[in-house]
This record gives structure tokens, sequence and C-alpha cells, in this order.
């Protein structure tokens, strides 16, 4: 047995391992290179290397299969020809050709087998392959996927996050049937147009490998919000709020003391359609700061467009127990717009409420930054004639 997983996050797959107590080998392929449009797809494979069933009956898999002695073909394939090239080598025959299909051969070698600051090389290969061959949505999918792992690293940049969704969205749209990239931004959109809760499993894995007297393997990233919410019918409206700051008395954080960072799942919508906004909040280390949890938590606040739903005006992340911490803070809201959105740009805005503290003279501040997000609405498809 060998498994072939379609995630963006390998130690995710590990975890669900490690729960079901699988131990069979499992390979990652984040970009697809399967092919794959939609899974799981069963395969099986004979000792010598030739696929003899594709989604056999769990009923006659035994017999058709595990009881059967297959005879030795005729001829073999040449195991050598598909064995991986060097990088330098994939990059001289990108350069030559200047393909999407050699340019991502390269950006998957670097992106998948190291190094391990592979994604800027990746990102430039994938660049290159849709610059090469601006239909093929594959070449978007891969560029999203880089730019996620870097997201995920510490070499992450500003608009990494959204840049990812972006690319996705693309991909989507060159091919909407391709399920596997439409899960992906659906991972991280709006519980409206979700099939099932991603990753609500998480908590009853770890519970359960605990219960056994085990570890749970850790995760280089933990599902937020978006990955385990379970899917919704119908937008339910914002509970009525007090503005926290309506006369913008607050001061403006004009020292950095907080990045804040905005994503939007997906990066625009249709009339009537909804989209998921993240917002991502890091202490700066530059500036030696870190959360006061001893006063006010951190409230966000959104001024909706006219027309448009949300299911809260008012977000607030509660404080860890502890004095202070200097831990990365997240939230996300649904936001859906009307049926009768016009066509264009519109923006979201609003602002963040915040305490922190500088490490180096002991100062604790209370400060406001301001939210300011462009939604793109884009009209419906025209029916057919």
């Amino acid at each position: 047995m060998v498994g072939v997983a379609q995630e963006q996050h390998p130690d995710r797959c590990r975890l669900w391992l490690q729960w079901q107590r699988i131990d069979w080998p499992m390979l990652h392929d984040p970009i697809t290179r399967t092919g794959l449009a939609a899974v799981p797809v069963l395969t099986a494979i004979d000792e010598w290397g030739v696929v003899r069933l594709t989604n056999p009956d769990p009923d006659t898999f035994e017999r058709e299969f595990l009881d059967h002695d297959f005879p030795k073909p005729a001829s073999l394939p040449d195991a050598g020809a598909a064995s991986p090239r060097d990088r330098a080598t994939l990059l001289a025959e990108a350069r030559a050709k200047n393909s999407a299909e050699s340019w991502r051969a390269y950006g998957d070698a670097v992106l998948l087998f190291g190094p391990k600051k592979g994604q800027a090389s990746a990102l430039e290969a994938y660049r290159h392959a849709v610059k090469a061959s601006p239909a093929e949505g594959v070449s978007h999918f891969c560029l999203g996927v880089a730019y996620r792992m870097r997201y995920d690293s510490p070499d992450r940049q500003e608009g990494d996050f959204q840049a990812a969704l972006d690319a996705w969205g693309r991909a989507l749209a060159l091919d909407p049937n391709q399920y596997i990239w439409r899960r992906r931004i659906q991972q991280y959109g709006p519980r409206l147009d979700k099939p099932y809760p991603f990753y609500d499993w998480v908590d009853e894995a770890r519970a359960a490998i605990r219960a056994r007297g085990e570890t749970p393997l850790p995760l280089t990233v933990e599902p937020t919000g978006a990955e385990t919410a379970s899917p919704l019918k119908e937008q339910k409206r914002a509970a009525p709020a007090a503005e926290p700051d309506p006369q913008a008395k607050v001061t403006r954080d004009a020292g950095g003391f907080v990045r804040m960072e905005t994503a939007l799942a997906p990066g625009s919508v249709k009339p009537g359609e909804a989209t998921r906004l993240h917002l991502v909040f890091r202490v700066s280390p530059a500036r030696k700061a870190h959360w006061n949890n001893e006063a006010e938590p951190l409230r966000v606040w959104l001024n909706v467009p006219p027309g448009w739903e949300t299911e809260q005006r008012l977000i607030e992340l509660p404080n860890p127990p502890t004095e202070t911490s200097a831990e990365v803070r997240q939230a996300s809201v649904e936001l859906q717009a009307s049926k009768s959105a016009p066509a264009g740009p519109v923006t979201l805005s609003g602002y963040a409420l915040y305490n922190v503290c500088e490490d180096v003279n002991g100062v604790c501040l209370f400060r406001r930054q301001e939210v300011r997000v462009r939604i793109d609405v884009v009209p419906p498809p025209l029916p057919p004639p």
C-alpha cells in the first residue's frame, strides 16, 4: 500500500495517519503532479508495474487482484527513464525551451525536493510558466502553492496568502472541473461554499492519541477557524453591537508595533456570493513589542458596504491567560454580496484596537489601526443564447 495525499500541509496528513494507525508510506503531492481532478482514486498496480485496475470493486478486489498471478509482460519500461534529473539540468532545459512544461518541471523539483528555501526559485519558475502559457491552469495553481508555502515559512512576505488565493482562483477559472483546486480555495473560504468541515477532526485526533499514551505529532500551521468551520446554508446577520471607537479618538499605530495583513478567500465574488476575510496580526520583533493581556482584548470593527451582509461587525479575540505574549493572532469573518450588487470594486473599511507594550522601556500603549480591503464584484456569466 502506498498513498498519495493532495494536501498543502503534509504534517496534517501525518497526524491523521498517526490517529488512524496507518503505517503504509504516504507521498505528498501539493501541486497535483498526479494530474487528478478529484479524489479518492484507487489504482491497483501489479508486481511488473502494470496498472490492472482503477477504482476496483471492494467485493471482488481480492479475487481479481490480490489472489491473481499476473504474467510478466513481453517488454518492461526502462526504469532509468523515469529517474529524476538534477535541478541544474532542468533549469538549463527550461531556459532553452522556455515552455510552460519545462518551467514547471524545474519549479516542481525545487519546490518538492529542495533546497529548504526553494520557494523563491519555484515562484520564479512558475511565473515563467504562466507567462509562457497563461491559459494553462496548472501553472497558476502551482504558483499559488508556492506562495502559500512561503507564507507558512520564516521567509514569508506580506501579501503571500492573498497571492496564493488569487493564483488558485485564476487556475479554477481556467478549469472549473478541477475539484482539488476548488477544495484548496474552499479550505479557507466562506461556509456558504464549503462542502464539509476540512480539519474539524484535529482536536479529536489529538485527544484520541493522548488517550493511547502517545504524543500527537506537531503541526507547523494550526488550522484556522475557516478550516474547521462547518458548512452554512444561509448567511447569518450580525447581532447588534456598539462600535468601540466611533469618533476615532484612539491614537493610530504609526510606530508599526503591530503588522496587520488581510486576505480574501476568494478574492472576487459574483452578486449573491460570499467571501471570507482573514485578518492576521503580528507584534513587531523590530520594535521589541508584545501583547498586553491584562487590558482589553484585541477588537476589530467592520463597516460593511451597503447591500452586503456579515455575520459579525465586532470581533473580539480573547486574551491568553499569561500577562504578556507575542503569538500571531488571527480572526476571520464572512461577507456576502447582495444579489443585486453592481459589478466593480467595493471597499470594506474598519479598524482594529489592541494593547501592546514595548520591551525596552515597558511602556504600554492602546492603539488603533485602520482596516481597508478592496473586494471585486464580477458580473455573473451571460445566459446561453
